[in-house]
């Protein structure tokens, strides 16, 4: 099995660490626990993170474990590593103990079960680095046999932007390859116009409306079983539309869209985690979707400054410079915006904040409400009811342990001191 460990790096990845472990983040086309079970062959069956994100529960995500209940065999993953889709396979008999990315310790399988009293306590705390070639800090690992795999790190929450293109260029192949599509090439269809020499895949149950264009010039098209293009539509590869998902009426371009997403307008370079929506006309570009996020109408990102420098990012440690030209917003999970809203460049909008009328500062508390800065703070009880209609609406409810665990959540928030309060 595959236990999913975000370090204390990865723990800081906000907005999206408030609700949700790294690995249910999206990076290319699939969520880093994805990519992972790809990899190894095996299934995650827990994560181990912050404390706040025990009772965590989304679709088919794996549960909060402590290290006590890693046992012998398991594979221990960083979730900032990310190995390409199209290596070589790895033999679920392989006797590597090591897989390195880079150089960097990436993975370890565990040779007896985690209970090593230091052990529990680093990984609790995240700063366990699996920097030892064995799980268990016993000084007998330097002979363990080491894996190198071809992949990247994501050192700070902008890497899932800047890491965007080249991933999808590698997995979208890799994923085809093990897919049913129709493989589209350049040239008229009955469905569409492709142009450029990378393929469209298509899976079945896809569905590409006439006069849609899918321009390939750039990089390949994947689309998943469910996924409809509208008509008057432009695809720019590489772009990756998920399960369910509906594009239409603009131009899409080098993004990854999750399943049972709405988009509407035009987007570039950006990432949706999944079931999010952008049902109206405005531009995101070169930002990042939490589940649950609704835009409304007309709500627009900048990504790029006047002066085109580097574009900085709030995060806990303070503003850092990002070094990408091109950096949008960060849309923690169940984020509202009103219409019209208008975003600046490297903005930061916390968890289940709800903003509309005037522009926000480059960060917005996570739970905040209202017209203008300095915001109210958006009441739990309020804030779980529009949650559990807002899931409804795609036919999924909303648990008792879910809205218990949000109320937590909401509780912690209204005391965390890193965020601005204005």
């Amino acid at each position: 099995m595959i236990a999913l460990y975000d370090d204390a790096v990865a723990r800081r990845f906000e907005p999206f660490a408030t609700s949700r472990p790294l690995g249910e983040m999206r990076a290319g086309a699939l969520l880093i626990r994805e990519r992972w079970e790809i990899v190894l062959g095996v299934e995650s069956r827990g994560f181990v993170g912050a404390p706040h994100l025990h009772g965590f529960a989304e679709f088919d995500a794996p549960t909060f474990v402590n290290g006590q209940a890693l046992a012998a065999g398991t594979w221990l993953v960083n979730t900032r590593a990310l190995p390409y889709l199209d290596g070589p396979a790895i033999a679920v008999s392989t006797t590597a103990l090591t897989i390195t990315i880079g150089g960097e310790i990436a993975a370890i399988r565990l040779d007896s079960d985690a209970r090593d009293a230091r052990t529990l306590a680093a990984l609790a705390d995240g700063s366990y680095g699996l920097t030892h070639d064995r799980a268990l800090p016993d000084g007998t690992g330097d002979e363990a046999e080491a894996l190198e795999l071809d992949g990247v790190w994501l050192d700070d929450v902008w890497d899932v932007i800047g890491t965007l293109q080249p991933l999808l260029q590698r997995d979208i192949p890799a994923l085809a390859s093990r897919l049913s599509v129709t493989t589209l090439h350049t040239g008229g269809s009955a469905s569409a116009t492709i142009l450029g020499s990378h393929p469209v895949y298509a899976e079945v149950g896809a569905t590409i409306e006439p006069m849609s264009v899918f321009d390939t010039s750039t990089g390949p098209v994947l689309l998943r079983r469910g996924a409809q293009v509208h008509a008057f539509t432009r695809v720019i590869g590489p772009c990756y539309v998920g399960h369910d998902s509906v594009v239409t009426a603009d131009r899409i371009a080098g993004s990854s869209i999750g399943e049972t997403c709405r988009v509407h307008g035009e987007l570039s370079t950006s990432i949706f985690i999944g079931h999010a929506n952008k049902g109206h006309d405005g531009f995101v570009g070169h930002s990042v979707l939490g589940r649950w996020v609704n835009l409304g109408a007309g709500t627009i990102t900048s990504n790029l400054k006047n002066t085109y420098g580097a574009v900085a990012l709030w995060t806990p440690d303070g503003v850092r410079e990002s070094g990408l030209q091109f950096l949008g917003t960060m849309f923690g999970d169940h984020v509202k915006t009103g219409i019209g809203l208008r975003l600046t460049t490297g903005c930061v909008l916390g968890a289940g904040a709800n903003v509309f009328d005037a522009m926000p500062p480059k960060v917005v508390a996570p739970f905040s409400w209202g017209a203008r800065a300095p915001y109210d703070a958006f009441d739990v009880t309020k804030f779980v009811q529009t949650a559990e209609r807002m899931m409804a609406r795609r036919g999924v409810p909303l648990t008792e342990s879910s809205r218990a665990w949000w109320t937590s959540v909401h509780a912690l928030c209204a005391a965390d001191g890193r965020w601005p309060r204005r």
